[in-house]
């Protein structure tokens, strides 16, 4: 029987796709994978779409790759697409994994648009059960009782650990309820530089040009001008005679 050969690989779209399933076979293993297939002038094709998030894309091709050889198909899967042979994620800050998630949090705190995205980022912080002051506060606790289990010479160290825990946690006493006025920073102003544009606008629309309130001073009573004659000049008044 002849070995067919297919190839998984990544485009530089970001799309997965599939070259050399041509027969039924190995097109039902794929679809059953999550492939989508498209038969067209080009002939039969399978391929993940881009949008398709990345640990998905290396599980749905890790697991096409499995069936395939299974029914004696040969199949040349890439290591960034095998979850076998991938090399684990490299953190920025080596093996200071919390400090470089830390570091993540902070910049979607400053990429912050709005008090809803700014709410969204914080809570990763202050959540109350899985936040990262929490954490950090139930791992400075754990110390301290590390510390007196090892040496219970060392007690001064350990309650330094303790009074840590504490501020941790006086902190989240400080930032309790602070959710809700989070996603209101910014509505406020916003409201009121909307309502400074209206009335600017409708001022603009209202006023009186010039030219009109020229005339409109002129038409009120008591601010009768004297008018040119025929000839062009203003008539004479004479004052009472002595």
């Amino acid at each position: 029987m002849l070995t067919r050969s297919i190839t998984i690989k990544s485009e530089l779209s970001g799309s997965v796709v599939v070259k050399g399933a041509t027969d039924d076979l190995s097109a039902q293993l794929l679809r059953h994978a999550g492939f989508q297939q498209i038969d067209d002038w080009h002939g039969r094709r399978h391929r993940l779409p881009t949008t398709t998030p990345l640990a998905d894309k290396v599980a749905i091709a890790t697991h096409a790759a499995e069936m395939l050889r299974a029914a004696r198909y040969e199949v040349d899967l890439p290591p960034s697409l095998d979850t076998a042979r991938m090399s684990p994620p490299v953190h920025p800050l080596g093996p200071y994994a919390a400090g470089a998630e830390l570091l993540r949090i902070t910049d979607r705190i400053r990429a912050a648009e709005n008090g809803a995205d700014l709410q969204q980022a914080v809570g990763h912080l202050l959540h109350p059960e899985h936040g990262a002051l929490e954490r950090v506060r139930e791992a400075l606790e754990a110390v301290g009782e590390q510390v007196n289990d090892l040496d219970e010479e060392a007690y001064a160290l350990a309650d330094r650990f303790g009074f840590a825990s504490e501020s941790v946690s006086s902190a989240q006493s400080e930032l309790i309820d602070s959710e809700a006025e989070l996603r209101r920073v910014g509505i406020v102003s916003e409201v009121n530089t909307s309502a400074r544009t209206l009335r600017d606008h409708r001022g603009a629309a209202l006023a009186t040009s010039p030219a009109a309130a020229k005339a409109k001073v002129s038409s009120a009573p008591g601010s009768e001008t004297a008018q040119p004659n025929a000839t062009g000049y203003s008539p004479h008044v004479s004052g009472p005679r002595r």
